[in-house]
Parts: C-alpha cells; sequence; structure tokens
C-alpha cells in the first residue's frame, strides 16, 4: 500500500488542468469560470476535488467568487501574492535564511553554467552594467537567463520577490563588485568569478 506521502494530491492535478484549461480557452482577467459541475464533467473529476482546487487557487488570490454570479478569474498582475504567502510560510528566521541561502546557490551555480555553455558576448557589452547603481535584480535575472535552465529562472523569481519583500539584503550595491564579477566573466574565469560573486554578496568571510 503507498503512503499518502507517495500520492499526489488530486486537486493538485486539477489546479494544473485548470490552468491549462484557461490557456486553451484564452481567458483573461475578469473572464467567468465554468461552473463547478461543468468543471467536473469537462476534467473528469469529482466535484468535492474540484471545489478543493477552486478553494486552493482562491485563497491564493487568483480567483474571486462572486455569490450568485459565479467564479472570475481576478487581475493578479498587481495583487499581493508574495506579502499573502509570507504570512503563512516565511514567519520564522530559518525559512527567511532558506530564502537567501537558495537564492544565493541559484545564482552562484548560474555563473558557473554560463561559464560552461553561454555565449556571454551580448551581456557583456551591455552599457547597462557600466551604471551606477547597477540594477541588481536585472543583472541577476539575464545572468539565470543566459545559463538556460527554464525551470531555475521561475525559481529565482520568485526566489527575488520574497528576498525584496523581506530586504534580506542589507548591503549596498557597490559597483566596482560588479565591475570585477563582469571582468572575471569575460576571462571564462571561474575560480575569479566564484570568488567576484562571493564578495558582491558578503559571502568572502563564510
Amino acid at each position: 500500500m503507498k503512503s499518502s506521502e507517495a500520492v499526489p494530491k488530486v486537486y493538485l492535478e486539477i489546479v494544473k488542468q485548470l490552468r491549462s484549461m484557461i490557456t486553451e480557452d484564452q481567458l483573461k482577467p475578469g473572464d467567468k469560470l465554468p461552473s463547478e459541475r461543468e468543471l467536473t464533467e469537462r476534467l473528469n473529476v469529482g466535484r468535492s476535488s474540484v471545489r478543493e482546487a477552486l478553494r486552493a487557487l482562491e485563497l491564493l488570490g487568483l480567483i474571486e467568487t462572486r455569490r450568485g454570479e459565479g467564479t472570475f478569474i481576478r487581475d493578479f498582475k498587481g495583487h499581493q501574492l508574495i506579502p499573502l504567502l509570507s504570512t503563512f510560510i516565511l514567519q520564522d528566521e530559518n525559512s527567511k535564511r532558506d530564502v537567501k541561502e537558495t537564492k544565493y546557490l541559484i545564482e552562484k551555480n548560474c555563473l558557473s553554467l554560463i561559464l560552461k555553455r553561454a555565449d556571454l558576448d551580448s551581456f557583456l557589452s551591455d552599457n547597462k552594467w557600466t551604471e551606477d547603481p547597477i540594477n541588481d535584480d536585472e543583472f541577476f535575472l539575464k545572468i539565470i537567463q543566459l545559463a538556460d535552465n527554464h525551470l531555475l529562472v521561475r525559481i529565482w523569481v520568485i526566489l527575488a520577490d520574497y528576498y525584496n519583500y523581506l530586504q534580506l539584503n542589507t548591503q549596498k550595491p557597490v559597483k566596482e563588485h560588479y565591475d570585477r564579477l563582469v571582468s572575471a566573466l569575460s576571462e571564462k574565469n571561474e575560480a575569479k568569478t566564484t570568488e567576484a560573486y562571493q564578495i558582491l554578496r558578503g559571502l568572502s568571510n563564510e
């Protein structure tokens, strides 16, 4: 007999199907979702599971139920999803440390990846990296994208949102540190790149 941990929650699969359905039907914020009965028939699942999936999406602020009208897609681009999730899962210092540590690990490993397999000419010639101050999010988003791993990009973007919301970066950006990192990348020198990153993030003594 499988343990409960080995069997994925049915509603999580329904959330995935709902997302695909919204994309296929080209539904936009403000559009109405099919009724629970229609979703049950269309997705070929139990009504209670559909209800659970809709409840999860509503808790995340992605849909809203209007009494007597139905369920609608919210305009979630401006909603407070990050603060909402932070209220539930980032209440202790260990969680905050994990966000910071994981974000930095992804950045460091992506630097290593791009040295091995990316064409850095366009990145290195971008005049944005000569500005003062440099936009740290833009700089490292480009690094992550150059690593050509879409999953890492998605994870990093979420972590960066948490990181910024929780104000975990206590250091003021120093342009010389970015210059040093760009220089190390131009040399394709992994040891220098790692050292420059450690200094930029204030990790050189850890």
